[in-house]
């Protein structure tokens, strides 16, 4: 045998030098057959990223798809709170199954295993990103057009393991007019770039209010950024959303799927068109 020279276009050996690097991505349930899926996130906690995920969610599910949501932000779960889940979770000894919400959305979340909502997750790092984990390889999804995963914020564990190991589609990143807020966005902007993962859409919460008199837009964290940012990184779709007592309101009642505005239809529509990738 010769000896390598560690150039690999003069030699035709098959050693692991040669070899491509193992994929991390885990397979889902075996009941599970997911077509889409869209990963919502940010780089900071409190800017609505919830929120937006519980609204495309419902979008979706209006435009007749078989939607879930992966709860993936352990130690601040809320995306049962704004469907009014009371149920908790059952499993068997095939898996776990999701609480279906009132329109027909599967929602995984922990507050779905816990028995108090207000009960703390204590938990580290890995132990936190094991339990994603889990919400992709053991609950039992069934047939689902689209499913939504609703990040934790930063660029930490949490969002690597997804990254890494669930085959996402496109990831939504949800921002607010604060500079300081766009700087750390512009991280996970980053983060997604370096996974390979497409950012195919910004929304600016908190973006402003309508005054109820004559509608003019009154932005009261300062003039909103979300185009300018939109357009350096090449991100082709952006929407504003507003601070809206109603929907806010919705949110804290449990009746989301109940909510009425059309700012992020064009978001909707372009996850609807977006090409399936996964059998």
């Amino acid at each position: 045998m010769s000896e390598c020279t560690h150039d690999c276009s003069t030699c035709s050996a098959s050693c692991s030098s040669r070899n491509e690097p193992e994929s991390l991505l885990a397979k889902p349930h075996e009941l599970s057959h997911i077509r889409k899926i869209i990963g919502v996130c940010s780089g900071k906690g409190g800017v609505g990223k919830s929120m937006v995920t519980s609204l495309l969610a419902v979008l979706a599910q209006r435009q007749g798809l078989k939607v879930g949501i992966l709860d993936a932000d352990i130690t601040g779960p809320s995306i049962p709170r704004a469907f009014g889940l009371k149920e908790k979770a059952a499993g068997s000894d095939q898996g776990i199954f999701p609480v279906r919400s009132a329109t027909g959305i599967d929602v995984m979340s922990l507050n779905l295993l816990l028995e108090n909502d207000t009960d703390p997750v204590v938990w580290r790092g890995p132990v936190i990103a094991g339990a994603v984990g889990q919400f992709w390889t053991d609950v039992i999804w069934g047939d689902k057009d689209i499913l939504f995963i609703d990040m934790p914020p930063g660029t930490g564990d949490v969002m690597l393991t997804v990254c890494q190991t669930i085959p996402v589609d496109a990831l939504i990143l949800v921002t607010t007019p604060q500079e300081l807020v766009e700087m750390i966005v512009e991280k996970a902007i980053k983060m997604a770039g370096m996974m390979d993962i497409p950012v195919m859409g910004l929304v600016e919460n908190m973006s402003y209010i309508a005054c109820p008199d004559c509608n003019r837009h009154i932005e009261v964290f300062g003039a909103s950024r979300v185009e300018e940012m939109a357009s350096r990184y090449n991100i082709p779709l952006t929407a504003r959303l507003p601070i809206d007592p109603k929907l806010t309101g919705g949110v804290d009642k449990g009746m989301i799927e109940l909510f009425n505005g059309s700012w992020l239809d064009a978001i909707a529509d372009a996850i609807y068109d977006l090409p399936a990738k996964k059998a």
